[in-house]
């Protein structure tokens, strides 16, 4: 239960870092509950905070840190998982003019040493570090002496579910972490994470010893975000479809990140798509950590480029204006689909989240379940996390109100998923649901042992196939009684059988298919099986289109810019290109796009006028402001 939390208007805390939110980071206003997160952390309170990627979690702890180390409070120490985050989070904060530094195995030793001096001599307000090097004796000791003199300040778990084993990424090093509460008892703590369902919270709770911490939870609503879930035909051509109707123009295709399974798929679909025309890397851990790294630096800054990758890449990726996240494999849970769609559009803009599944994707991730060497209470769960996010997949009403009750929060239908825009039309399969079924029971007792599915689906429409002919089983009285249906309807109906529990498929030896508890009331008729007509649908792409070339050029009100603010938008973007270039990093950390349309709109003549624009604060306006007039003085 999240608990409300009361902030008068007042408040000198929350005055305070109104004025932070202003003066570093160029914002008049904080959104949603980051006010009261604040406030409430700023003044030494321990939280548990849940935002969707995108929602602005760096600010509740870096405001925080900030106000507290003004007030004399000391260091705020950061707890990251990945050396690129923690590298471009604090390449923004020092262009923000933030003293911040970061600790881990990319440091040489020397400089090492010298960030630990800094860290020592109060110079800095945040460091970030990863878990296993802040557990590390030498790194606690750091931390005794800090706390010793009253200036280690507050603590920041990023990314909190990878303590949880009930959540997507697990990573047992977040378990030590605990050390925090045991040995700075009276330092606030404030975990943060954009995943988590309620039993993934209670587990963040009770690993990091937040029993008494406030919970702020926000919307998990991401309503710029469009889900479209299509039947898996030929993945590779589908996923080049999608991309050339939905995210093409004339100027390229959009940035996108295309998720694979494994390794090999991803260096397949790799090549595919350079072959097809597209900008696109390969990403996986079976790749040279350097190779890696500099294919991760590419997708971050340059435009319009496609990372294929297996889930080893994205936590962390701030890269605000990946206008798509395909999956070609369905995931484990529904936890992982949201933070990985939730990669796409985090500056707030259209972006699709498409995934192409099939029956296969759920025999495969039902194997690796039965064959994990966990407890079979743990593998229950996670069949009923992949079980959810199946039937996420195979429903016909709205996806995100779906996707949301999953999260337990209630909505209305969105109008913007592929079930909104274009309705499935529904069939009672319960007839044919009892004929597979009665195949699969008349195979087994017929011949002893248990078939596939490819086998079962050839007997129903009367396919004598060497095989059929081999086991007699074109004898049957279940043969060609499926003739009506195509082998892709039977597969979609199988799907949702197994979904439903009616059938189990069993690794051993050949994923053969079972009768379960649930057939039983299916073969009576005392339960009713509805199935969608199958349709690849397009999802509106001729939508997508016009959203795609008006956004690049319109206003915060949807006005669309001139052909004169269009130019000057151009020419910021090749200047903030250059500067990005000289300092190492992505363009966006310079100055996000929407901030370079308030320039090119408002065409500022004088550095006053720059006032007001987000995303400009004092440092940057006192590092930039000059250049921005002088490049802006061509188009006035």
């Amino acid at each position: 239960m999240t608990e409300i939390i009361d902030i008068a208007p007042g408040s000198e805390i929350l005055e305070t870092s109104l004025g932070v939110l202003h003066e570093v980071f160029g914002y008049d206003d904080f959104r949603g509950p980051q006010a009261d997160i604040v406030s409430h952390v700023g003044g030494g309170g321990d939280a548990l905070v849940l935002m969707p990627t995108g929602g602005g979690k760096s600010l509740c702890y870096q405001v925080p840190a900030i106000v507290r180390e003004r007030a004399g409070r000391g260091l705020t120490v950061v707890v990251s998982p990945l050396i690129a985050l923690m590298h471009d989070q604090v390449g923004a904060l020092l262009e923000a003019g933030v003293a911040a530094a970061f600790l881990n195995s990319s440091l040489s030793l020397e400089d090492a040493q010298q960030v630990e001096k800094q860290m020592l001599r109060g110079e800095l307000t945040l460091l970030y570090a990863a878990p296993e090097r802040l557990t590390t004796p030498r790194f606690l000791a750091l931390l005794d002496s800090l706390q010793e003199r009253g200036r280690l300040s507050l603590f920041a778990i990023d990314e909190a579910h990878c303590v949880s084993q009930w959540g997507h990424d697990f990573r047992p090093e977040y378990r030590a972490l605990a050390v925090l509460h045991e040995r700075y008892a009276g330092v606030p703590r404030v975990a943060l994470t954009a995943t988590a369902d309620d039993l993934t919270r209670a587990d963040i709770v009770e690993r990091l010893r937040l029993q008494d911490a406030r919970t702020f939870i926000s919307s998990f609503d991401r309503p710029n975000i469009r889900y479209q879930l299509v039947e898996k035909k030929d993945a590779s051509t589908q996923l080049q479809r999608f991309i050339r109707d939905e995210h093409m123009g004339a100027d390229g295709h959009d940035a996108g990140i295309v998720y694979c399974q494994s390794r090999r798929r991803v260096e397949e679909v790799a090549t595919l798509l350079c072959e097809a025309g597209f900008n696109a890397l390969p990403y996986h851990a079976g790749l040279d950590a350097a190779v890696r790294q500099h294919h991760q630096d590419r997708f971050l800054r340059e435009e319009g480029l496609i990372m294929v990758a297996t889930i080893a890449f994205g936590m962390g990726i701030d890269k605000p204006d990946v206008r798509f996240v395909a999956h070609l494999d369905m995931p484990k849970n529904i936890e992982g689909y949201y933070q990985e769609t939730g990669r796409a559009g985090r500056d707030g803009e259209p972006a699709t989240a498409w995934m192409a599944y099939g029956l296969q994707d759920v025999v495969n991730q039902r194997r690796m379940i039965d064959e994990s060497p966990a407890a079979d209470e743990f593998k229950q769960v996670l069949r009923g996390k992949l079980d959810a996010l199946l039937t996420l997949a195979e429903a016909s009403d709205c996806r995100r109100v779906r996707l949301l009750k999953y999260f337990g929060e209630n909505s209305q239908p969105c109008g913007n998923c592929d079930n909104c825009l274009t309705p499935p039309e529904m069939h009672d399969a319960t007839e044919a649901a009892r004929k597979l079924l009665s195949c699969i029971y008349r195979v087994q007792q017929a011949s002893g042992t248990a078939f596939g599915a490819g086998h079962i689906m050839d007997i129903l429409r009367g396919k004598a196939t060497d095989k059929v002919k081999q086991y007699g089983h074109e004898k049957l009285s279940t043969f060609g009684i499926g003739a009506d249906l195509s082998e892709t309807q039977w597969r979609a109906l199988l799907r949702q059988l197994i979904a439903r529990e009616a059938v189990e498929v069993h690794d051993a030896p050949y994923n053969t298919l079972h009768l379960a508890g649930a057939a039983r009331d299916i073969l009576k008729g005392q339960s009713l099986v509805q199935l969608r007509a199958l349709a690849d649908k397009a999802g509106g792409s001729a939508r997508s289109g016009r959203q795609r070339a008006a956004r690049a050029t319109a206003k915060d009100d949807g006005v669309p810019l001139s052909l004169s603010e269009r130019e000057c938008l151009e020419a910021l973007k090749a200047w903030r290109a250059g500067v990005a270039r000289e300092h190492n990093l992505p363009a966006f950390v310079i100055f996000h796009d929407a901030t370079l349309r308030a320039i090119a709109s408002r065409k500022p003549e004088r550095l006053a006028d720059l006032d007001g624009i987000a995303g400009i604060g004092q440092k940057k306006r006192e590092a930039y402001g000059a250049e921005v007039v002088r490049v802006v003085s061509a188009f006035v």
